[in-house]
């Protein structure tokens, strides 16, 4: 098989959910870490670091299969992972947003 040396908008589009998942899972990281330092200043079990916690789950999801993508070249299993990264990925920016509404809508809601 005969790959040019320009990359595909697949393989471009893969490179870039690969890397922009695996910071978000960093990203998740450092946000449960914060979480649990408000929760340990405020003696109470919050519900947001798991919600942050299954949203980084759907990134490493993302993330390994843009990865599987990405070592299968055009071969239709990585066409297939290609579609399943996209697809964890846009979920995964949804849950982020939905979370970031819930955290921010909690927070203000809290009593002091």
């Amino acid at each position: 098989m005969n790959r040019s040396t320009s990359p595909t908008l697949d393989d471009d589009i893969c490179v870039h959910i690969f890397s922009v998942s695996a910071t978000m899972v960093g990203v998740c990281l450092t946000v449960i870490g914060i979480i649990r330092v408000v929760i340990t200043l405020r003696q109470e079990n919050l519900i947001f670091d798991d919600l942050v916690a299954v949203n980084m789950l759907f990134y490493l999801v993302a993330a390994f299969t843009s990865y599987w993508s990405l070592r299968t070249h055009r071969a239709q299993r990585g066409q297939r992972m290609l579609h399943l990264a996209d697809t964890v990925f846009l979920i995964a920016l949804l849950f982020t947003a939905l979370n970031a509404a819930i955290i921010t809508w909690m927070i203000k809601l809290a009593p002091a």
